[in-house]
């Protein structure tokens, strides 16, 4: 594992049929599935939150782009919209609302794209641990494969 800081503690628990709450930091979420896909719709799928953490993501680097060459945006809005292609996204495209001063669009856009996370993890080559339980007992070693799905010797 690549040594850095680690994030906080992600948990998601089942809760009924597809419904899951997911707790970090004091916070909490409901995770479903629509009706039509055999969930309650009592909250947004897990794709749309991961839509959701790159467009709030590239929204606050963008503020702190903003910030950092004394620029004022007022509001920002970044709408992520993501095409499906059998079990993943092909393509994500953000779209990007400012009151963008003349000649800053570029320069501001290129500066939170350098520095928002979640668009860097995934455009990059991340591996993905299963692992059960205590941490200590892993399914597999890191990959750059979706999942590594074979059992311990």
């Amino acid at each position: 594992m690549a040594q850095g800081k680690e994030s906080a503690d992600v948990v998601s628990t089942s809760v009924t049929g597809y419904e899951a709450r997911v707790a970090v930091r004091g916070h909490e979420i409901t995770v479903d599935e629509p009706a039509g896909d055999g969930g309650k719709d009592q909250g947004p799928m897990p794709t749309e939150l991961l839509l959701a953490a790159l467009a709030s993501c590239y929204t606050l680097a963008l503020r702190w782009a903003a910030k950092r060459r004394d620029v004022q945006l007022g509001e920002i809005q970044v709408t992520a919209t993501g095409t499906y292609e059998h079990l993943r996204f092909a393509s994500i495209r953000l779209e990007v609302r400012a009151d963008f001063p003349e000649g800053e669009a570029a320069a501001l856009l290129s500066d939170a794209r350098r520095v928002c996370y979640v668009s860097n993890t995934l455009a990059g080559d991340v591996g993905i641990e299963v692992a059960l339980g205590d941490r200590q007992r892993s399914i597999g070693a890191p990959t750059s494969e979706p999942y590594s799905t074979h059992e311990p010797s």
